[in-house]
C-alpha cells in the first residue's frame, strides 16, 4: 500500500475498517522493513523527548540563548486568572509554548514536523488525551497519524518555512495535530481529512518572519496560537462539520501561495514584523553583544 493524498489514506482506512494512525503503521514497516511492535517502540520513544521538554518548559526557567524570550509557557500555566479559552486550550498553549521556550534554550526537542512549529503536536495530543483518558496505544496510533498527514503535506507541498512561510510549519504542525485530536477523539476517517482542510484554510498565507531571524518572536507565541486553533477545528470535525475543499485541494492550494510569497516573507527576516523599528533595534542590539 502507497498513499500520496488524504483522500488516498481515508480510502484505505475505510476499505480495511482501520483508523488512519494503524494504516499509516502498517504501511511504514513495509517500507522500513521493520515490525509494528519495534515500530511502536520507536514512536513512544519519540513522544517520551517530547513530554520531557514540556514538562521542562512548564517547570523550569527557560530562557532562550539571545534572552529575547524565556518562560511564556510557564507563566500561561501557573496563570491563576480567569482563562477565558477554557481549561483544555489554555493547557494546550501552555504546553506547546513551554517546549518552544526549550527549542529557543538549545534544549532537546523533537521536530514536528519542524523545530520552529515543534511545540503544536505534542501540546495537543498531551492535552486531549489526557481530557479524553487515551491509552498509550492510542496515543501511538495518534502519532502516526500526525505522521501520515505530515508526509501527505511533505509530498504534496512543503513543510519549509523558507519555502512555504509559516502557513507550512505552523500549518502543516497543526493539521497534524488536529487529525490526531479527531481521532484521539473517536473520529473518522473523514473527519481526520476534515480537520485538515479546516486547519489549513484557517492559516493559509501565513508569513515566515523571525525577528533577528531567530526562532522565537513571533514563533513561540504562534506554537502556542495554532494549538489552540487545532483543537477548535477538531471540535468542528467531530461535530460533523464538513470543508467544502477537499484536504488535498487545500494543501495544494497552499503550496501556490508559498510559492508566490514574496522571499522578504520566507524566513529571510527581510519582511513583516521582522523589519518593524522594535525588531531592527533588537537585531541591531544582538549584533553589537556578539
Amino acid at each position: 500500500m502507497v498513499y500520496n493524498s488524504i483522500r488516498e489514506l481515508i480510502d484505505i482506512a475505510k476499505r480495511e475498517h482501520k483508523k488512519i494512525g494503524q494504516i499509516a503503521k502498517i504501511i511504514e514497516a513495509e517500507e522500513m522493513e521493520k515490525d509494528i511492535e519495534t515500530l511502536e517502540n520507536e514512536m513512544l520513544k519519540t513522544y517520551n523527548v517530547m513530554l520531557e521538554a514540556m514538562e521542562k518548559g512548564l517547570h523550569e526557567n527557560t530562557r532562550s540563548i539571545s534572552g529575547l524570550t524565556g518562560g511564556e509557557g510557564k507563566k500561561l500555566w501557573e496563570n491563576n486568572r480567569i482563562k477565558l479559552s477554557g481549561n483544555i486550550i489554555s493547557k494546550a498553549m501552555a504546553r506547546a509554548m513551554a517546549i518552544s521556550n526549550v527549542n529557543a534554550s538549545m534544549g532537546r526537542i523533537v521536530a514536528a514536523p519542524t523545530a520552529g512549529a515543534g511545540g503544536i503536536l505534542p501540546a495537543v495530543i498531551r492535552t486531549v488525551a489526557q481530557a479524553n483518558e487515551n491509552t498509550q496505544k492510542e496515543i501511538i496510533d495518534a502519532l502516526f497519524t500526525s505522521g501520515a498527514i505530515g508526509k501527505v503535506i511533505a509530498i504534496r507541498a512543503t513543510l519549509s518555512g523558507a519555502e512555504g512561510g509559516c502557513q507550512a510549519e505552523c500549518g502543516a504542525g497543526a493539521a497534524m495535530a488536529g487529525g490526531a485530536a479527531v481521532e484521539l477523539c473517536g473520529g473518522t476517517p473523514d473527519e481526520v481529512g476534515n480537520v485538515v482542510a479546516i486547519i489549513l484554510k484557517s492559516i493559509m498565507g501565513l508569513v515566515c518572519d523571525p525577528v533577528a531571524g531567530l526562532v522565537e518572536i513571533p514563533c513561540i507565541k504562534r506554537n502556542g496560537m495554532y494549538a489552540s486553533i487545532a483543537i477548535s477545528a477538531s471540535d468542528m470535525a467531530l461535530s460533523g462539520i464538513e470543508s467544502v475543499i477537499p484536504p488535498d485541494e487545500v494543501i495544494d492550494a497552499m503550496k501556490e501561495v508559498g510559492e508566490a510569497l514574496p522571499n522578504t516573507l520566507k524566513e529571510t527576516a527581510l519582511g513583516g514584523i521582522a523589519q518593524t523599528p522594535t525588531a531592527l533595534l533588537i537585531e541591531k542590539r544582538l549584533k553589537e553583544n556578539r
